[in-house]
């Protein structure tokens, strides 16, 4: 009787050669019988045996019985795969010691440790603050995507506008709408260059191509992100790029 490729492969994964596989089958199907025998049934040299019966015992995969001469019998798939299964676990916990305490403090004792991280915004007095914050730390550029719900939000906080005002920074307007519904905006501060769109499905703002908060809605926001994972950040920073590409310009 044979066993699939895929049963073999699963005794490979735990930790078995390909004789001891070969071994193991030959007992399951033969009992108990000696080790002659159990060269002769699974194709294992005689000069091998011996190794590979000791290293299945050490395993927990079979057990011997004293007699003359030695007989081997298995120990139960199940049985033997819940001992491979412990070993495993237990060599687990020495990495991650070991790990935990020479590993990870190399780590944290480094000057400059990226972490990046994505928050959910709640609240529009936690939108702004974060947003307010965000654009203080602007030394390069700024980059707006306003949906048409953005004007109202706009209008009704002032300290938005101020930190705006304040940084001297490059920054880039695009919005969603008629140009001319934007010019108050543009001219309270300072605006470089503005775009518009028919449509727009959400919006945000990009800081220095390091951090981002992300608009989602169309008619009021449904989700606001922010974040300053490098990869999230980049593709943000590329696709307002890509819709600023084939924009209006006013």
């Amino acid at each position: 009787m044979s066993i699939s490729e895929g049963a073999r492969q699963v005794l490979r994964d735990v930790g078995l050669n390909a004789y001891e596989i070969d071994v193991y089958k030959a007992l399951l199907e033969g009992g108990q019988i000696t080790a002659m025998e159990i060269s002769k049934k699974a194709n294992v040299p005689y000069s091998k045996i011996y190794e590979v019966l000791n290293s299945l015992k050490d395993k927990g995969w079979i057990r011997s019985v004293d007699a003359r001469p030695t007989k081997y019998y298995p120990i139960p798939p199940l049985e033997a795969l819940a001992v491979a299964k412990t070993r495993v676990e237990d060599k687990y916990a020495n990495w991650e010691q070991t790990v935990a305490g020479e590993l990870q403090p190399l780590y944290e004792k480094r000057e400059l440790v990226e972490r990046p991280d994505i928050l959910i915004l709640h609240g529009q007095q936690g939108v702004l603050a974060k947003l307010e914050e965000t654009l203080k730390k602007a030394t390069k550029e700024i980059v707006i995507a306003a949906p048409e719900f953005a004007k109202t939000i706009f209008a009704a906080v002032p300290s938005f506008l101020e930190v705006l005002q304040k940084t001297r920074v490059n920054i880039k307007l695009m919005v969603a709408g008629k140009p001319e519904e934007w010019a108050n905006l543009r001219r309270a501060i300072g605006i470089g260059e503005l775009r518009a769109r028919d449509q727009m499905f959400g919006g945000g703002v990009i800081v220095d191509g390091r951090e981002a908060i992300l608009v989602l809605g169309e008619e009021k926001p449904s989700l606001v992100i922010w974040s300053n994972h490098a990869s999230l950040v980049r593709f943000a920073r590329e696709y307002f790029q890509f819709l600023w590409d084939s924009s209006k310009k006013t």
